[in-house]
């Protein structure tokens, strides 16, 4: 084969711009037709369900068309190509905004600070005057194309959404589950893990709305949100399969209210992911495209303010709101039990380990109860369970002094440099037994002793102080134990077998996969 003729073969195809023209005037002509219905009408133009989806099919079929010949990298296609685009994304907006306003009801959501139901209706309003704004200037691009403009109107008579009161009777049979507290505590623990992720979510709190573009990309971007998207999409999947429709659902209220929760949460963040697309493809300064920032549809900082105080904002605090509900639904449905555990190795329940148990407790939001020596106390506070220490140090004196009284001391009463041989002597050899750990060498004595006592009673005040001060621990099989929620105590377990994220010498270590909500 000559050289040439590969070449030539290997050469893409290009359309001419007449030909292609012709097959775009015939793939647009119902786009237009709608465009051209939302330009004329204007403010009479109502936004419904059946408009909102005929635009939203007809925007997809012309960008894939468009995509298909590369209008996207063509100069005199690229404007008319975005703006196919951006009525497509408004117009799926729009349909979510839809959805969530006619299924308000039935989602059954508390009433909160803020107005929802209020401001989805003006958010709404808002999408209606960006694909008003889009149409019209679609239109002006299809003229300059020499695309022609359907004459043919559409009447907004065609796309009115009458719905009537009334539902049709709920008469099928429920569905059995073999247990109700574990299919119960299931979801709502699934609930409560996935919130533990989704921290981006309350950004709005602490941040003004001038400092808005600096949370792109971190924490806030795309995939960043399309990551939970998927996630709460996956757990009303699992409601869906394990709570809807069952016994369960139709005995207890909270349980419905459960699943609007979560489907709020879901569609806001659908909402959420596609505005911060919008933003990062069009709008960004450093990720958008150049030429089709320049007169933009929307503005940077109307999609900004829409996404961070309506789509971020209410998805977060629904977010708390169904928190709290499974807080309640676990302290309902929780099956109490008893745990014993060893009590953290080093220095016992210091920040770390009191925290991290502390959290545990918050994190389900069950009433868990720490006890040692009949004394009990609140496994949700940090600084009740600090108090602990003081027992579990008590009781390591008290062993320590036992243990030295069974060592051959001297018995003449001995100088400083004496007392400190002794000293050193009596932890070395408690070292070698594995009964004391030393964490600092060389060990940091007391320059003076007391002349009061016998030599017993310096050497255990000394070595005392030398386990306030962290040089040294004592090790025990000293345990503790806890009571409350079993799935509560069954992660506290996990905690405690790793050591209560340290080992030793008090190193971090790394905790099971279970207890990653604890990370964050």
């Amino acid at each position: 084969m000559d050289k040439d003729d590969v070449t030539e073969s290997e050469s893409p195809v290009i359309i001419d711009y007449e030909s292609f023209s012709a097959l775009t005037a015939c793939r647009a002509h119902q786009l237009l037709r709608l465009a051209r219905l939302l330009s004329v009408a204007r403010s009479q133009i109502i936004l419904t369900r059946p408009l909102v989806a005929d635009l939203l099919s007809h925007a997809i079929q012309l960008e894939e068309f468009l995509d298909a010949y590369g209008a996207r990298n063509n100069r005199q296609w690229s404007r008319f190509r975005s703006l196919t685009a951006t009525i497509k994304l408004f117009a799926d907006i729009s349909y979510k905004l839809l959805h969530i306003q006619h299924s308000l009801s039935s989602y059954q959501l508390p009433r909160i600070e803020r107005d929802f139901t209020e401001a989805t209706r003006q958010t709404l309003a808002f999408t209606s005057d960006i694909l008003i704004r889009a149409s019209g200037r679609i239109l002006t691009k299809a003229l300059q194309l020499n695309l022609p403009i359907p004459a043919d109107d559409l009447s907004k008579e065609n796309y009115l959404e009458p719905l009537p009161p009334g539902h049709l009777p709920r008469d099928r049979a429920t569905r059995q589950v073999s247990s109700t507290a574990e299919t119960v505590i299931h979801v709502a623990t699934a609930y409560l893990n996935l919130a533990s992720e989704s921290q981006l979510l309350h950004i709005v709190e602490w941040v003004k709305p001038n400092q808005y573009p600096s949370c792109f990309p971190d924490p806030i971007s795309e995939d960043n949100l399309r990551y939970l998207q998927f996630r709460f999409h996956n757990l009303q999947a699992l409601y869906d399969t394990h709570v809807y429709e069952t016994e369960v659902e139709s005995l207890d209220t909270d349980l419905p209210i459960l699943r609007g929760h979560i489907s709020i949460v879901f569609h806001l963040l659908e909402i959420a992911t596609q505005l911060t697309h919008h933003y990062e493809r069009h709008l960004n300064a450093k990720t958008g495209d150049a030429s089709l920032r320049r007169n933009p549809v929307i503005s940077t900082r109307a999609l900004l303010t829409m996404l961070m105080n309506y789509a971020i904002a209410y998805a977060g605090s629904y977010l708390n709101e169904g928190r709290c509900l499974c807080h309640a639904l676990l302290k309902r449905y929780a099956e109490v039990g008893k745990i014993e555990v060893p009590v953290p190795s080093y220095r016992g329940f210091h920040v770390r380990p009191a925290t991290l148990v502390a959290k545990i407790a918050q994190h389900y939001g069950s009433a868990i109860t720490m006890e040692l020596d009949g004394q009990c106390y609140d496994a949700s506070s940090p600084m009740d369970i600090f108090r602990a220490n003081e027992r579990i140090n008590a009781r390591k004196r008290r062993w320590l002094g036992s243990e030295i009284g069974n060592l051959w001391l001297p018995v003449d009463d001995p100088s400083d440099h004496q007392t400190r041989a002794t000293v050193l002597d009596v932890v070395l050899r408690l070292a070698e037994q594995g009964k004391i750990i030393i964490y600092q060498q060389p060990l940091q004595l007391s320059n003076e002793f007391s002349h009061e006592g016998i030599l017993l009673e310096k050497v255990t005040t000394e070595i005392a102080r030398l386990m306030a001060t962290g040089q040294i621990d004592i090790k025990t099989d000293m345990n503790i134990a806890f009571t409350g929620d079993k799935r509560v105590l069954s992660d506290l377990e996990l905690l405690a077998n790793s050591g209560y994220g340290e080992d030793n010498f008090g190193n971090n270590v790394t905790l099971p996969r279970e207890l990653a909500y604890l990370r964050r």
